[in-house]
């Protein structure tokens, strides 16, 4: 039986593929798969993937015909996962020696749902650690008593999928697939989702995952349309947390969240080019318009002065017939 499956989307990585697949090469265990999915690469990407499925023990490559982003890549993976527990890496991050067999002795001595880990961030030769904002570690915790409070950043806000280890029966009981097509801040409906509605969930100091930011080709560096669908990853969170029976208590976290990415997106606007900057502008006011009023009234007033200002701009902007995220 695969104990562990491991989702490994990649595109057009040439230059970082072999740090990761060397690092995974130093993960084997005959119990584990590594599912190495090519999402339409045009570069030298698919060679790589090709000798690995040949070098690295478990592993196996599934190619998209079309491109279809983050999000569908890893529903790929998801899909032809057979492993008891389930995680993620980019395919330009790479591991620690021996990480995932220590991050699956984690979950398996707590017995809980999903563990969530910390990670070490990389820009250039600079090396960072990121903690998960949830102070009490290796013991089993309430994943819905983690998303709040509404006022600091807690579990959610860390919404690294790669940044854990997953029971398989999250998977079967529909809660680890994205949102397909989603090509940023997919993470965020589905952190959300995980914490909603898995039952138990643990924190783990363990470092093994290195996250190269500053990538040329990742989408936080490009300022296309793609970078628009934080809107309806966000609008998606709004949505379900709304339907919830806890709303009244959730949705101001949510609100407050969300108000703060489309401020900071909209103070990195000139990166943007012009068409997508003027959509950038009228969704975000639509979908301000959208939510609660007196919860956006709260999340602004929350804010500092510069923040609060581009937000409370465009609420006084008319908005276009049938514009949406």
């Amino acid at each position: 039986m695969v104990k562990l499956s491991v989702i490994v989307p990649f595109f057009n990585v040439q230059t970082y593929a072999p740090d990761t697949l060397r690092s995974l090469q130093a993960n084997t265990r005959e119990d584990f798969e590594f599912i190495l999915v090519d999402d339409c690469s045009t570069d030298g990407t698919p060679e790589l993937l090709e000798r690995a499925a040949r070098d690295l023990p478990g592993a196996r490559v599934v190619r998209h015909a079309k491109n279809g982003g983050l999000a569908t890549a890893r529903n790929t993976g998801l899909d032809a996962a057979n492993g008891e527990y389930v995680t993620f890496l980019d395919g330009d991050d790479w591991l620690a020696p021996d990480y995932y067999p220590q991050l699956l002795d984690v979950i398996e001595e707590l017995a809980v749902d999903f563990v969530r880990t910390d990670h070490v961030q990389c820009t250039g030769r600079t090396r960072t650690v990121q903690r998960v904002p949830h102070g009490r570690r290796g013991v089993v915790l309430d994943p819905r008593g983690a998303i709040l409070p509404a006022d600091r950043s807690t579990s959610v806000d860390y919404a690294y999928a790669w940044a854990g280890i997953y029971h398989r029966r999250l998977l079967d009981e529909g809660l680890l697939h994205f949102r397909d097509g989603l090509r940023t801040a997919e993470d965020r409906p589905w952190i959300w989702r995980l914490h909603r509605e898995a039952r138990t969930f643990a924190v783990t100091g363990l470092l093994g995952v290195f996250y190269r930011r500053g990538v040329a080709t990742s989408l936080t560096q490009i300022g296309d349309v793609r970078q628009l669908d934080f809107l309806r990853a966000f609008d998606q969170v709004i949505e379900e947390t709304a339907r919830d029976k806890d709303a009244d208590a959730l949705l101001p976290k949510a609100v407050r969240t969300y108000c703060a990415i489309m401020s900071h997106q909209l103070g990195t606007i000139e990166r943007f080019e012009p068409a997508v900057a003027r959509a950038l502008r009228s969704r975000s006011a639509a979908a301000l318009r959208r939510m609660p009023p007196e919860l956006v009234k709260d999340a602004l007033n929350s804010m500092d002065y510069d923040r609060a200002a581009r937000l409370r701009r465009l609420r006084r902007r008319p908005t276009a017939p049938g514009v949406s995220a």
